[in-house]
């Protein structure tokens, strides 16, 4: 039976001009195994972000939702387990808003884990090749931001939620993964849902 997958990529930020999340959702097929793709891309901002993720997802009606983040210095594809209740930038997102220990959700609880396989997503990413390992923290910037208000809006529905972090391109430094690696690991990790 066919399903629906709602998969986000974030626009550039920090003063690059490409972000490999969205630049690798963008290469995704339509479908994948049983599920049909709606591919978004999402600006780097507080709320926002997570908001456009919620206003297609209210018109989709998605099976499950991945979004996609870049995150520098790491080496392999990595699911993230865990997403917390706070918002701690280290630099500011796109909107020039630089958060210091805020709550996302005031009444929310202190974190969320991931309701996607990470474990399996991660050992299909590397049997397609693609360096991979789950992640226990998605950070403090827009990435969990975004992760944690959707598992908060999608807690005890059937609707599953996760975000997969992914390395730098070539040409942003190293360490560094190909685009045609990247766009691999998203394709085997959707698989494994």
């Amino acid at each position: 039976m066919e399903k629906r997958l709602l998969i986000t990529g974030f626009d550039p930020f920090g003063g690059a001009s490409v972000n490999p999340a969205w630049a690798a959702v963008a290469q995704l097929p339509e479908q994948v195994g049983e599920y049909v793709l709606c591919k978004l891309e999402i600006p780097t901002a507080f709320s926002e972000a997570a908001e456009a993720v919620l206003e297609r997802a209210r018109e989709f009606c998605p099976d499950a939702i991945v979004c996609v983040g870049q995150a520098g210095g790491r080496d392999a594809v990595t699911p993230e387990r865990i997403a917390v209740n706070i918002r701690d930038a280290r630099i500011p997102d796109n909107r020039g808003f630089r958060p210091e220990g805020a709550r996302i959700c005031p009444e929310g609880p202190a974190a969320y884990f991931a309701t996607v396989p990470v474990d399996a997503m991660a050992a299909a990413i590397r049997a397609a090749g693609v360096p991979a390992r789950v992640s226990n923290t998605a950070g403090t910037y827009v990435c969990n931001d975004v992760l944690y208000t959707l598992l908060h809006r999608f807690a005890g529905t059937d609707t599953r939620v996760g975000f997969l972090h992914v390395p730098y391109l070539p040409e942003q430094g190293d360490p560094s993964l190909p685009l045609e690696a990247i766009v691999r690991a998203l394709t085997a990790a959707i698989s494994a849902l």
